[in-house]
């Protein structure tokens, strides 16, 4: 005679019933898009922010490792802010696990936030974050690949859909003189991001680092491009305070005209 299985080891449905009508509840908080908090970048958005339901790939503007770099850091600030709920974790799906966790951390993304996985291929990366989509559980979901035609975006986007949660997909560079944003794509917004020579300090040491963040493309919407200071660490962008020697031009021009 086999005897049903005991119940005394399954896990309580009430604890997890509760902790995703929780997770529901701030989704449903955060709005259906995630602004920057910067107004030269979101009256530009045609969502006025990204939207939390959609694909959004991103590109360095080279294959230099600091362009990379700063593509990278432009992905995990974003997503960092996707996850500032408590409970919220970050998917982050790849191939080589090349990731510099200190990075990483310095722009809100910290290891408790982060759940890796590594696939042998860019398709196996692909599919692993198509379900994690449309599980829907998570705060933002990240995939890092050298090739995505339209047909697997599409299915991104679906997903992302489906699930409601924001896909950050970050094409790395296969050859050096070809931009992987040039084909296709179902993406709602695509990024491109470089490195751009930072502010000079009054005094020795090294300073906030700057990108140019480029739209090349989104829906509804026209592309443009701006520098920005890099993601501190929560995440957020900035625009570049005025130089000093300009708002003291400013100012002796002005008591001149006086």
């Amino acid at each position: 005679m086999v005897c049903p299985a005991s119940t005394s080891n399954r896990p309580p449905a009430a604890p997890l019933a509760a902790l995703l009508a929780e997770l529901t509840q701030a989704r449903a908080a955060r709005g259906p898009a995630l602004p920057f908090g910067i107004d030269a970048i979101d009256r530009r958005l045609a969502d006025h922010g990204l939207d939390g339901a959609a694909l959004h790939e991103i590109a360095a503007a080279s294959a230099t490792l600091s362009d990379d770099a700063a593509a990278t850091l432009f992905a995990a600030g974003i997503a960092a802010r996707f996850a500032t709920q408590p409970g919220f974790t970050v998917f982050w799906a790849l191939t080589r696990f090349d990731l510099y966790a200190p990075g990483l951390e310095q722009v809100g993304l910290g290891p408790d936030k982060v759940l890796y996985a590594q696939g042998t291929s860019d398709s196996a990366v692909l599919a692993m974050t198509e379900d994690a989509l449309r599980d829907g559980s998570l705060a933002c979901v990240i995939a890092e690949v050298k090739s995505a035609d339209q047909t697997a975006t599409r299915r991104l986007q679906l997903a992302a859909s489906d699930g409601k949660t924001p896909m950050l997909l970050y094409r790395r560079h296969r050859v050096s003189d070809r931009c992987p944003l040039s084909g296709l794509s179902s993406a709602m917004t695509r990024w491109r991001i470089g490195c751009v020579p930072s502010a000079r300090l009054p005094h020795p040491g090294v300073g906030r680092a700057r990108w140019s963040v480029k739209l090349v493309r989104q829906r509804n919407g026209n592309p443009f491009s701006l520098e920005l200071d890099a993601c501190d660490d929560q995440g957020r962008l900035a625009l570049p305070a005025p130089a000093p020697d300009r708002a003291s031009a400013a100012a002796g021009a002005a008591s001149q005209a006086a």
